[in-house]
């Protein structure tokens, strides 16, 4: 079994069809996410979602794969090596 840890993900929305189906796996992976901050800029046709999450690996590599999969999609992470004591 993998370590839960910390970490954060950043989407980048190029296309506008794509939003239920980002906003869809979003909702299914809620158990893992603590936090989101949604900033659209529709002049520039872009938008971009930062989410806090704590899971693990396997499961943060399981939501990025899918919302990278998405036509006009760009997904990066970074997780952190946990400490004994949590934040």
């Amino acid at each position: 079994m993998s370590e839960e840890r910390l970490g954060f993900v950043g989407v980048v929305i190029e296309d506008r069809q794509s939003v239920p189906k980002v906003n869809e796996i979003l909702s299914s992976f809620a158990a893992m996410i603590d936090g989101r901050m949604g900033v659209p800029s529709p002049s520039r046709g872009q938008a971009v979602i930062c989410l806090i999450v704590r899971s693990t690996n396997d499961q943060v590599g399981a939501m990025t794969g899918k919302l990278g999969n998405l036509p006009g999609v760009q997904v990066k992470s970074a997780l952190v090596q946990s400490r004994s004591n949590p934040i």
